[in-house]
């Protein structure tokens, strides 16, 4: 019996801030998958080596976590003044699907320098020393994002001092800007409020916020769910009754915000929303080793990233984080101690980040112009990824 040959696609394996995955050139994936559909998805599955009963992702470029199995494909720009189209897949580990329902804030930060090297940029807008502006379409949730890549000798810059908890080794700095990031179409809190009572089976009434920005999230408080805010990832991710308890506050949530219609539909939609946890500030050691006290972070935040415990922060979480700081009368607002605030710095699972957003309140309405926070970027590997032929 023959078997048909591998395919060997162009590719380039980037990390972009604590997350890490595989990036195309729409034009560069064969003719079936560069349009959305089922080939699409298997092609991508098959890349990252999804669906793995073993969760291991042995088969293929994916890293068994939440935060390295992902995908990218970018495009010429479909809306003026923008240098280049993004559109990001989270890759399911055990199960055939692909969720392209938000955006991935840490890739982010790798899109830009991607758009320079795959000549989505004009030329003469690089410089040949200083910070090249990549204007970013996000095309998951219709958003513009800028980054600000800094080039050296005409080329990206990856090499630097900048540290980034969460990511080992020091890298240069890249500047993201979310632009007007209320996720979607609708409302930024879609409820109305800042605030509700979210009705969870065997929680009973828990306090939420429940916001749409950068990505759908629910912010629910530390103590009412039983922790402290400074747990690390192996006090939740080997607890069956917690990540059950915490896909149910998602689901719940996501039928609250109009995601979806019945909880039943969140197990298809495992990207979007998120739930995490917050609390005041306190004194911890990060999964480093690094000791974080209390008086260097405004609160503590904990998030969940397709069913487990986010080793860091996801960058699209941190937008609504900034977002929900900035804006009296949400749990993070009152947990890093109320009142106007510009910019926080939360405690996460790998260290600290510094996030900033403005918001404001519009005929009654609360909207946001842009939340901007600092990453980094590199090239892993680049040249070709292969696939078996006949699986896409």
């Amino acid at each position: 019996m023959s078997h048909p040959a591998q395919v060997k696609i162009p590719a380039t394996y980037m990390r972009g801030g604590t997350s890490k995955g595989v990036f195309f050139r729409l034009q560069d994936l064969p003719a079936s998958a560069q349009v959305p559909g089922e080939a699409r998805d298997r092609l991508l599955l098959r890349v990252i080596g999804s669906p793995d009963p073993y969760q291991k992702q042995t088969d293929g470029m994916g890293g068994a976590t939440s935060s390295t199995s992902k995908t990218v494909i970018l495009a010429e720009p479909t809306v003026p003044d923008h240098d280049v189209d993004y559109l990001f897949g989270q890759v399911s580990i055990d199960k055939p699907f692909v969720d392209w329902s938000g955006n991935c804030g840490n890739l982010t930060a790798a899109v830009g320098a991607f758009a320079i090297n795959g000549g989505f940029v004009s030329p003469e807008r690089i410089p040949d020393n200083g910070i090249c502006t990549v204007r970013i379409w996000q095309a998951n949730i219709r958003k513009t994002i800028i980054a600000q890549v800094p080039i050296t000798n005409g080329e990206v810059q990856e090499t630097g001092d900048f540290e980034l908890d969460g990511v080992t080794f020091p890298a240069a700095e890249v500047q993201v800007e979310f632009m007007d990031p209320a996720d979607g179409e609708g409302a930024m809190f879609p409820t109305g409020n800042v605030q509700d009572d979210l009705d969870v089976p065997g929680l009973g009434s828990l306090r939420a916020t429940m916001i749409n920005a950068g990505i759908p999230t629910i912010f629910v408080d530390a103590e009412a769910i039983g922790y402290t805010g400074t747990e690390l990832q192996d006090d939740i991710n080997g607890n069956p009754d917690a990540l059950a308890m915490f896909e149910t506050i998602r689901a719940h949530g996501a039928v609250r915000m109009g995601l979806i219609n019945h909880v039943d539909e969140a197990a298809g939609r495992q990207h979007t929303p998120k739930v995490a946890f917050v609390a005041p500030p306190a004194d911890y050691v990060a999964s480093s080793g690094k000791s974080i006290g209390a008086g260097d972070i405004d609160l503590l935040v904990r998030a969940m990233s397709m069913g487990k415990l986010h080793h860091a922060m996801m960058g699209t979480a941190a937008v609504a984080i900034a977002t929900a700081a900035a804006i009296p009368g949400t749990l993070v607002n009152q947990a890093a101690g109320g009142g106007d605030r510009s910019a926080v710095t939360f405690g996460h699972p790998s260290g600290t980040l510094r996030v900033g957003a403005e918001a404001r309140e519009v005929d009654g309405d609360w909207t946001a112009t842009k939340a901007v926070m600092s990453r980094s970027a590199r090239i892993l590997m680049e040249g070709w990824v292969r696939v078996p032929g006949g699986s896409f």
